[in-house]
């Protein structure tokens, strides 16, 4: 009896040290997550919308921070598509699941990042301009954003859904 009063009061030592992850941290991840895809892919659709020019980094930076505003968006669309993956494929393999995921996430958010981009840095006055600098962008940043979602999708994803959890 004694015995087990003794193993009841360290389980209870254990659950109680076993913390959450603070909110911080969880807020700096997604930062820090967003600052790189979103550098990296905003990086390349703006150098292919302007060039290397001298006004490249203040374009880059314009369109990094338009892209911020949509990326929320993309968390909330990520959460819903893999809801719905896995609704639909319920007896697919989880891996299979998390690329179609990733295939559909990188496409979507090409999109609207291109045309964020698009936007910033050639405007919409000619709309033929703004069309072709959208889809030029979106066509060379989209196997980037595609190798990104990917590895995100089929390696990262799982570990930080649980971290978030945590």
């Amino acid at each position: 009896m004694v015995a087990n009063t003794m193993a009841t009061n360290t389980e209870n030592r254990l659950i109680e040290s076993v913390k959450k992850t603070p909110l911080f941290y969880k807020l700096l991840l997604i930062l820090t997550m967003m600052t790189v895809i979103g550098g990296l892919l905003t990086g390349v659709m703006t150098y292919m919308n302007v060039g290397y020019s001298n006004t490249f980094f203040h374009d880059w930076s314009r369109a990094l921070l338009a892209a911020f505003a949509i990326m929320p968006i993309g968390f909330l669309l990520m959460g819903l598509i893999t809801t719905t993956i896995n609704q639909m494929l319920p007896n697919t393999k989880a891996y299979k699941r998390n690329l179609i995921t990733g295939v559909l996430m990188a496409c979507i958010m090409e999109s609207m990042l291109a045309f964020s981009t698009a936007a910033k840095t050639i405007g919409f006055a000619d709309q033929a301009a703004f069309l072709n600098g959208w889809l030029q962008g979106f066509l060379v940043a989209l196997p980037v954003g595609l190798t990104l979602m990917v590895i995100m999708s089929m390696t990262i994803k799982p570990k930080i859904e649980a971290f978030l959890k945590s």
